[in-house]
């Protein structure tokens, strides 16, 4: 199954200049979105994790489906204030600002291996925040998979520490 035909291209969102690459269409179809679970599991069949971890929001889907699906746990990140026990924060840079992620302190135990998953790898600046954390932690980043990776962003060159899979490439 052709997973690119249920992405929808959409100009100027967030801001002028960008393409959006949305994902709902996909996650509509449930042939679709079963096909790209099984994809991105594929991708990550030889990586030895314990975890997953992913952001909200689109995150939570693929990576709680993820786990799902691979009898893995789901560790959640997400904007502050979201998490109700004791958290674990890291700031980073955004093309247009900061931002901030949290994660409860007690999730990841010393020496867990983790899977860091999300929707669309754009510059990696989100995935390299979420890495420091796990570290923070004491866990250990064992891979990371994304449904999309927008290349001509660069984004590896940020996560170049990282091994990185991905089922679609733009």
């Amino acid at each position: 199954m052709d997973l690119r035909k249920f992405i929808r291209d959409i100009p100027d969102f967030p801001f002028e200049g960008i393409i959006f690459r949305d994902v709902t269409p996909l996650l509509k179809n449930p042939q679709a979105f079963q096909a790209a679970i099984d994809k991105m599991a594929e991708t990550v069949s030889d990586i030895d994790f314990d975890l997953i971890v992913a952001p909200e929001a689109r995150g939570f889907i693929f990576g709680s489906a993820l786990a799902y699906k691979l009898h893995k746990g789901f560790i959640p990140v997400r904007k502050p204030g979201k998490l109700p026990y004791e958290t674990t924060s890291i700031e980073y840079d955004l093309e247009y600002g900061t931002a901030k992620l949290q994660i409860h302190s007690d999730a990841i135990d010393k020496g867990e291996k983790i899977l860091l998953v999300d929707d669309v790898l754009a510059t990696g600046g989100t995935a390299n925040a979420i890495a420091q954390l796990v570290k923070k932690l004491g866990g250990e980043v064992a891979g990371t998979c994304f449904l999309v990776e927008l290349t001509y962003l660069n984004p590896r060159e940020r996560l170049r520490d990282y091994l990185i899979r991905t089922v679609i490439s733009y």
